[in-house]
């Protein structure tokens, strides 16, 4: 059987604070949707994965329109109205249950995702649920006013499970303005199986809560940085490439390959971090298939490899040393070949340049070196 997952990000999060709407705000070296579609990406048994979004959404939109494992879905006027439209877009998909879960938990782990899904195999419905362990009170105006019996009370969690035909039926005949996906699937007479929830799989809502999340993911985080250097001489030629961009020069750069003197220091910053070498031990300069080589060739290698080892790319500094070309007008087109091959957002990315005031063999005008550091996130 077949499992989809619609995560809810069309919300505007305003009790969370900082303008941007919560699902796009920073967290932990990441944006919180980047966290919440990572594990859904990494659960087994998940097939489609639809992203609900806000319209004004733009930049979400044109980041996921090619996404091969995602489809953006535009989300309605309330929670309701985009889980129906989530729903309807799996209309032909082959699958027979699915996940409705916010993208403001972040910190969902893989075994709750994957004890719903087992407990949709003896019942319609399953939801994560924390049993209430504190006294409750009611109050006014800053007062104790009552307390009231928590036997049998559960905060509820997503994800929220289905089989896909009830819950779609469920919210078709459904009048509007329930709390959640659950209260939706009782109306309809399901039963709604509760699987334990986690503490950890907190909603971020108030501006608090990300400090709280950060920790959360912190705790299970492997954090490594990198370091590359590289250098290469000056000699005939009328251009250097530098970070992928081609830049006009009275002499280029000699090496086996083309000679990308940053390109090379970040691929290296890259493995470095990795703890998987070097360069040369990828791509050995005595193979004669290397040499005059696009480097982006080592880069991209780089790049995937970190994500086959569970790792993300954070971010990228590099520094070129020379006096010559400039490099402050090439910079921006630098970062985004860059992003291009590392496919993240190239302002995670930094290129920037200095001289050796005259000393040494840049400032001498022999070469040109380049310093990098790579940093990766896995976990």
């Amino acid at each position: 059987m077949s499992t989809a997952a619609i995560l809810v990000a069309a919300g505007r999060g305003q009790r969370a604070g900082g303008g941007t709407p919560k699902q796009w705000r920073p967290l932990a070296g990441r944006r919180v949707a980047d966290w919440t579609l990572d594990a859904f990406r990494a659960a087994p048994g998940i097939g489609p994965i639809i992203l609900v979004l806000s319209p004004e959404d733009r930049a979400a939109w044109a980041e996921f329109a090619d996404d091969p494992d995602v489809t953006p879905v535009a989300g309605g006027a309330d929670r309701a109205a985009s889980v129906r439209n989530g729903l309807a877009a799996l209309e032909g998909a082959d699958v027979d249950r699915v996940l409705i879960h916010d993208i403001a938990r972040p910190c969902i782990s893989q075994t709750l995702i994957a004890a719903v899904i087992a407990a949709l195999d003896t019942a319609p419905a399953a939801a994560p649920g924390l049993a209430v362990t504190d006294a409750l009170w009611t109050g006014v105006e800053g007062a104790v006013t009552g307390t009231r019996d928590r036997t049998g009370l559960f905060a509820a969690q997503t994800p929220q499970g289905f089989h896909l035909d009830a819950i779609r039926a469920a919210h078709a005949a459904h009048p509007g303005g329930a709390a959640d996906d659950v209260e939706v699937a009782r109306a309809a007479g399901l039963r709604v199986a509760i699987v334990p929830g986690e503490a950890d799989n907190l909603k971020i809502t108030r501006p608090e809560d990300f400090a709280r999340a950060e920790r959360i993911l912190r705790q299970d985080m492997d954090v490594r940085l990198g370091n590359g250097y590289d250098v290469h001489r000056f000699g005939p030629g009328d251009h250097v490439t530098l970070c992928g961009v081609l830049v006009p020069h009275e002499r280029g750069l000699q090496g086996h390959s083309d000679a990308d003197v940053g390109m090379h220091a970040i691929t290296d910053a890259i493995y470095g971090a990795l703890a998987q070498g070097d360069i040369g031990r990828h791509f050995p300069p005595s193979d004669p298939q290397w040499k005059g080589a696009d480097s982006a060739i080592f880069l991209r290698h780089a790049g995937d490899l970190a994500r086959q080892m569970g790792f993300q790319i954070s971010n990228v500094d590099c520094t070129l040393v020379c006096e010559q070309p400039k490099i402050g007008p090439h910079a921006e087109a630098m970062a985004d070949r860059l992003a291009d091959i590392l496919d993240i957002p190239a302002d995670r990315i930094s290129v920037k340049a200095t001289t050796s005031e005259r000393l040494g063999f840049t400032g001498r005008g022999e070469g040109i070196a380049a310093l990098a550091t790579a940093a990766l996130i896995g976990g």
